[in-house]
């Protein structure tokens, strides 16, 4: 982590330069007013409904751990509310949230190295499952550019969805080369997790032998990108800018490829702001809605985020003293 400080706070300060073009270029009085239109109750049952996000994305995490009660799901889904607070708050890369979500489980007595090797699991599953709804967004927005701005899906996006489900099977049968994938992972994202390599996998190798589970922990992850899309629609039916939910779905699976290739960038912030303002018009959404969609987005970030990193750090803070004593 020290030594991507400086890169870190480089990449920051563009992301907010591009966040504030951004805001500039469709005007901030239009911007706020949208915003203002989904009102403080609106916000308050967005928020409520993201919090079944973080259950079905625990749940994911939990699937990728064979063996733990489903007692613990909860637990699971509290860890991850902490891994993205500290992902989307805190001026560090998303390396630093996996350690901040590791912690909130070891913490309360999950063994280290199996706790880990399942976060590994978690994230290829994830990624996985993100490839299979980017294809989808590709193919659907090069559906609209090729058969005009139709209220259907084309046949670009009907080869999209194909191939979505190729993924999936592939996903499910080929584990040899996951188990690789996750290795490879292992290696570079958790350098510091504090577990020798060599038990990790060993752990890998014994979650990887419980297909079922993985594929488990695909489905959930699947049905959390498809489940953020639904949020998206929410929150643009509040601010009076409905839209067809299958183009919903283009928009946010590419933008979260574009948040996942900026991953240097605490919260990629200014490149979801930036890929909203170009992205959005090819859907048919206006860049004034699309940036709201995402400021909106960024305040559920922070009132989920800031009081799970609060209470994340009095359970640390607490635990450490005990072991001291």
């Amino acid at each position: 982590m020290d030594r991507l400080r400086w890169p870190i706070a480089l990449a920051t300060v563009a992301g907010l330069a591009a966040a504030v073009w951004a805001m500039h270029r469709v005007g901030f009085g239009g911007l706020f007013h949208a915003i203002d239109r989904m009102g403080w109750l609106g916000f308050l049952a967005f928020c409520a409904a993201s919090l079944v996000l973080s259950l079905i994305l625990g749940a994911a995490w939990w699937a990728s751990m064979p063996g733990q009660p489903l007692r613990q799901m909860p637990l699971f889904a509290w860890a991850r509310i902490a891994r993205e607070g500290a992902n989307d708050l805190l001026p560090f890369s998303q390396i630093g949230g996996l350690i901040v979500g590791g912690r909130a489980l070891t913490r309360q007595g999950l063994p280290g190295p199996r706790t880990y090797a399942a976060m590994v699991v978690d994230l290829t599953t994830e990624m996985a499952s993100q490839a299979a709804v980017t294809l989808f967004g590709v193919a659907a927005i090069a559906s609209i550019l090729i058969d005009g701005d139709r209220h259907h899906v084309g046949p670009a996006a009907w080869i999209g969805v194909a191939l979505s489900i190729a993924i999936a099977a592939a996903f499910i049968l080929l584990q040899r080369p996951l188990l690789k994938l996750a290795d490879g992972l292992a290696r570079k994202m958790l350098p510091d997790a504090p577990i020798a390599f060599d038990r990790l996998h060993e752990e890998l190798t014994d979650i990887y032998a419980h297909k079922g589970a993985v594929a488990l922990s695909f489905l959930l992850n699947l049905a959390g990108w498809l489940y953020a899309s639904v949020l998206a629609s929410m929150a643009l039916s509040l601010i009076g800018e409905p839209l067809a939910f299958w183009r919903i779905v283009a928009l946010e699976s590419l933008i979260f490829a574009l948040r996942g290739a900026a991953f240097v960038i605490p919260g990629a912030i200014g490149v979801q702001e930036a890929g909203y303002v170009l992205l959005g018009p090819l859907i048919g959404l206006d860049p004034e809605a699309a940036v709201a969609l995402s400021l909106i987005k960024r305040a559920r970030d922070i009132a989920i985020g800031l009081p799970a990193l609060l209470v994340w750090q009095a359970l640390d803070v607490r635990r450490s003293a005990h072991s001291v004593r």
